[in-house]
Formats: C-alpha cells, structure tokens, sequence
C-alpha cells in the first residue's frame, strides 16, 4: 500500500523516471481507477507503459463496457440529460452529445442559459450572459440534423433559494424581474416523462433542479423516477447526480452508475482517455 501518490513529486508530470520505479514494483500492473483515467500521470499512465505486464481491471473495463454501450453502440432512440449551473463546464459535452443522441434534455442554470438564448426573460435566474450564443448555435445545428433539445415550458420560481421560500409555477414567458428559476415545472416534468418512456438508452449527467432543497427537488425526482421504471439502458455519472439517485433511493434501479466525474465527461466529449489508450497500446504489444 503506498501513501497518496499524487505526494510524489512528479506524479502529476508523468515523470517518466517516477513511471519507472513504480512500474519496478510489481511483475503485473493493473488500472483499475476509470475516475482517473482521463489524466495521463505516473501512475495512471506511465507505470501502465513501463510496467512488465500491464491490464486493465474489472471496475475499469465495466465502465467501459456500460459507457460503450451506451455512446458507441447503443440502442436508439438514445436520450441524453445535461444538468447542471453552468454551460461553461458542459458545453464540450453539450456539443459532442448533440451529434450522437437523438433528444437532450438541458437543465440547472444550463438551461436558463438556453431559454435566454431564445428570448426569454430569466428573471434573475442564473445564467451565463457570455454563453449565450454557444446555446444560440446548438440550437441552430437542432434545426440541421442536431438532437432534438427539449427545454422547459414552465418552471418553479422563487424570490430567494431558502427552505422559506414561496415557490410558484410560472411559463417560462411570464417571468417576474426578481424570479429566479430552481426547477422544472409539472407541465414540463409530465412532457420529458413521456418521452423518457419511449427511450432505449438514456445518459444522465446533472440533476435538472435544486434538488437539495424540497421546493425544488421534483423535476430531477420525477425524472429519475422515470428512468428507473423505465426499461431502457441508463447510465448515471456525476457526484450531482448520485447524490441525487440516493436521496431519491433509486441508485439501485440505473443499469450503470459511474465513479467517475472528470473521466465520464471527457467521455461524454469522445474524447481518447490517456490511461485507455496506454492499455490498448500494451494490449496490442
């Protein structure tokens, strides 16, 4: 067992002298850490290179295996969810799912992002004024062979985000100045619960709501209560969206949950994870 190996210096680096001496260790080196994957350091991928025997392990390759199964090769119709405060941190995702599912759904502060896009008024809603026409664009590529965008028709508003709050049901078109969107509204919950039901694989990355809060946690709620009931491939990934799974008690009823955070999303870009790639190189050898 060896302390936190990020303490070493040169982990982060890849140095490649440090790959060497842990690759010394061991006559077989297994990658079991997918969570990890995405980053190319001494030991996710310069061990994997200089190792005698290099193999990914069980927890890796199921991830891979369900992630697989539902970007690469899945069963259409395929459903992506994206929630989640802000486009900044999704917007890769955003644009890569566009081109491989058939419907996205937007929530959080994302998808205030998207209705100010097209002409909303948000109200004091969280949005980013920056991301605008990225949100634009993506809704212009809808209209030229994209996935179908579903955003919301209304949506639960408030003053202030307290446990005291007075929570209303509002269109998105009948915004007050000092409302600020927490969740989806019961119209909208009822249209992305029909659809939900005639998917064949659905990916979840981010709650649609302020789940944390009761007012606000039934659009991400009936969501995942959708898509557990549903018999449809589901794979769930973010730390969001397992807090969400769990408090909801539903964890159980998604056919894969991922571990990962940063590694699911590059996946979820298509993007070559550096620890992969370094496998499948030994592999070949």
């Amino acid at each position: 067992m060896c302390e936190n190996v990020r303490f070493n210096k040169g982990e982060k680096k890849n140095n490649e002298e440090l790959a060497k001496k842990i690759a010394a260790l061991c006559d077989v080196y297994v990658m079991d850490a997918f969570a990890t994957a995405h980053r190319a350091e001494a030991t996710t991928y310069g061990a994997v290179k200089f190792a005698p025997v290099a193999c990914a392990g069980p927890l890796l390759m199921e991830e891979v295996d369900a992630l697989t199964n539902a970007l690469t090769n899945p069963k259409h119709p395929l459903m992506a969810i994206v929630g989640g405060a802000k486009v900044s941190t999704k917007f890769e995702v955003l644009n890569a799912l566009s081109d491989k599912v058939d419907c996205l759904i937007v929530g959080g502060g994302i998808a205030n992002t998207f209705l100010k896009a097209q002409g909303y008024d948000v109200g004091k809603s969280l949005y980013e004024q920056d991301w605008v026409p990225e949100a634009k664009k993506l809704l212009v590529k809808e209209k030229t062979g994209g996935a179908k965008i579903l955003l919301p028709s209304d949506v639960v508003v408030a003053k202030e985000l307290s446990d005291h709050a007075t929570a209303e049901i509002k269109k998105v078109d009948a915004l007050a100045q000092d409302d600020a969107i927490f969740d989806i509204g019961p119209e909208t919950i009822k249209e992305y619960v029909n659809v939900i039901s005639q998917m064949k694989t659905i990916v979840w990355n981010g709650p649609v709501g302020v789940f944390e809060n009761k007012l606000f946690a039934a659009g991400t709620q009936e969501l995942g209560l959708a898509i557990a009931n549903s018999s449809s491939f589901s794979v769930a990934g973010g730390g969001d969206t397992i807090a969400a799974l769990d408090e909801f008690g539903i964890r159980d009823k998604i056919s894969y949950v991922s571990t990962a955070g940063g590694a699911f999303l590059e996946w979820l870009e298509g993007k070559t994870l550096p620890a992969i790639e370094i496998l499948e190189q030994r592999g070949r050898e």
